[in-house]
C-alpha cells in the first residue's frame, strides 16, 4: 500500500500545476462553505438567544387549548394551584431545568389621564422571570437595581413614545377580569421595554400581585409556565421528560395541559429552517465543485497516461491494483484541499471575530458578528469533500483498468 501512495503521490507532481488547480479549487469549496456555516451560525445563535432569552424561554406550558386562542389572552384558561403544583413536579425534578417563571398574560387598557390605548401586559414574579429570561434585563431601560416593585410598569417603547408618556409619570390600567367585571389600578412608570422583533416584543411587564389585583383573581393562578433549561440543546431530551404530564386526563377525560417548545411558539424558527435549508444547498454546490475537478482531472490523467496505463498493465498489474492508484490520487486532493481549506476558514473565522464587524436585525443595530466553528462542522465537511473525491475518482479508474494492454501501448 505504501508503493501506491508513493507511486500516487509523484503522479500528481508529475502535473503540478493541474494539481494546484484542482487543489485550490477543493480548497475555496470548502472555505466558502466552512465561512458561511460560521457566519449564519452567528445569525442564528443571536436570534435563537434574542427569543429565548429575552421573551419566550425555552419551553412553556399552558392549560391545554390556550395556545390556540392566545390571540384574545383567555384568562378562563388560566392554570389553577392544584394544576401548577402536579407541573412543578415535573420541574424541579429535573437536572435540566436551570429555572422557571410564573406569568399571567393578560389584555387591559393604558391611560395617561389624558388618552387612551390597549396594552398587551405580562404579570411576573421578577426574580423567576429575570432568571429565566436573561436577556430582559438587557432591554429595560431605566429600572433601578434591575427589580420590578409593586405598583410599578415597565412600558413598551412603542407605547411610551404614542403615549408622551416617560419614567417616573403615573397611569391607570383598567382590565376585565374573566367574569367581566372591570377594575382599574394607578401605576408608576419604573422603565422603557426597547423594541425587538417578533411576538412578544412589545409587552408591557407588571408585578403579578399587582395583576391579581386589577383582574381580582383570589389564590394562584397563571396563564403560562417559562421554563429555561441549562442548555439549549436538551430541548428534545426535555420535552420527552415532560410526556407523562401531557398525559394527565382533566375530568372530562381530556388532557389537561400543553407542552409548547419555543419552535413552536415563534415564527423564526421558519428562519432558522431556512438557514440549514441554506446551508444544504451551499453544501450542495460545494460537492458538485469537487465532483466536477476531481472527475476532470481524473479523465485527463486517464488520457494522458494510456500508455503508461498499457505497460503496466502488460508488465502483470492487477486491474484492482491500477484502480487503487488512481483512486488514491482522488483522496490525496481530497484530504490536501480538507485540510487547507479547514486551516484558512479557522483563520477567516478568528480574523472576523477580532475585526468585531457590526450589522443589523430588524430594529437593533451595532450587534457585533461572532463566527464559530466547531469541530463537528469541521470534520462533516471534510469527510463530504474526502468522500465526494473518492467517488469522482470510481469512474476514471475503472476505466484505466479496463484497458487492453496491446491497444494502449499502439496508441500515439
Amino acid at each position: 500500500m505504501k508503493n501506491i501512495f508513493k507511486i500516487s503521490y509523484r503522479n500528481l507532481l508529475r502535473n503540478s500545476r493541474r494539481t494546484i488547480l484542482t487543489a485550490s479549487l477543493i480548497t475555496l469549496g470548502v472555505v466558502f462553505v466552512l465561512v458561511y456555516t460560521a457566519l449564519s451560525g452567528s445569525f442564528k445563535t443571536y436570534m435563537v438567544g434574542q427569543i429565548t432569552d429575552s421573551m419566550m424561554g425555552h419551553i412553556q406550558i399552558h392549560k391545554k387549548g390556550y395556545v390556540a386562542s392566545v390571540d384574545n389572552l383567555p384568562l378562563d384558561k388560566n392554570l389553577k394551584q392544584k394544576q401548577l403544583k402536579k407541573i412543578e413536579k415535573f420541574i424541579k425534578n429535573s437536572d435540566m431545568v436551570e429555572s422557571y417563571s410564573y406569568r399571567i398574560k393578560f389584555g387591559a387598557i393604558f391611560s395617561n389621564f389624558v388618552s387612551s390605548t390597549n396594552i398587551r401586559l405580562n404579570a411576573i414574579n421578577p426574580k423567576d422571570e429575570f432568571d429565566s429570561l436573561p436577556l430582559l434585563k438587557d432591554r429595560v431601560v431605566g429600572l433601578e437595581k434591575q427589580e420590578l416593585k409593586k405598583g410599578e410598569i415597565l412600558v413598551p417603547e412603542l407605547l411610551a413614545k404614542g403615549m408622551k408618556v416617560k419614567i417616573g409619570d403615573t397611569i391607570v390600567l383598567v382590565a376585565n377580569n374573566k367574569n367581566g367585571s372591570v377594575n382599574g389600578i394607578n401605576l408608576k412608570i419604573a422603565g422603557i421595554v426597547s423594541k425587538i422583533s417578533g411576538p412578544g416584543g412589545r409587552d408591557g411587564y407588571i408585578h403579578i400581585n399587582d395583576a391579581s389585583k386589577v383582574l381580582r383573581i383570589k389564590g394562584v393562578e397563571v396563564s403560562e409556565i417559562v421554563v429555561r433549561l441549562k442548555d439549549i440543546s436538551m430541548l428534545s431530551q426535555m420535552v420527552k421528560e415532560l410526556e407523562p404530564l401531557s398525559k394527565i386526563l382533566n375530568k372530562n377525560g381530556k388532557p389537561a395541559f400543553e407542552i409548547h417548545t419555543w419552535k413552536k411558539l415563534s415564527p423564526f424558527y421558519n428562519i432558522v429552517k431556512m438557514l440549514d435549508i441554506m446551508n444544504i444547498a451551499i453544501q450542495i454546490i460545494l460537492i458538485s465543485i469537487v465532483l466536477i475537478s476531481i472527475l476532470n482531472v481524473m479523465i485527463m490523467s486517464v488520457y494522458e497516461r494510456i500508455k503508461e496505463v498499457g505497460t503496466i498493465a502488460a508488465m502483470g498489474t492487477p486491474p484492482k491494483t491500477i484502480v487503487k492508484l488512481f483512486l488514491t490520487e482522488g483522496l490525496m486532493l481530497g484530504v490536501f484541499g480538507a485540510i487547507l481549506g479547514s486551516v484558512l476558514s479557522l483563520a477567516i473565522v478568528n480574523i472576523l471575530k477580532l475585526a468585531q464587524i457590526t450589522y443589523s436585525f430588524g430594529k437593533q443595530s451595532n450587534l457585533i458578528l461572532n463566527p464559530t466553528l466547531s469541530g463537528y462542522e469541521i470534520l462533516t465537511i471534510s469527510v463530504i469533500v474526502i468522500v465526494i473525491s473518492l467517488i469522482a475518482s470510481i469512474s476514471p479508474a475503472i476505466k484505466a483498468s479496463k484497458l487492453d494492454p496491446v491497444e494502449a501501448l499502439r496508441t500515439n
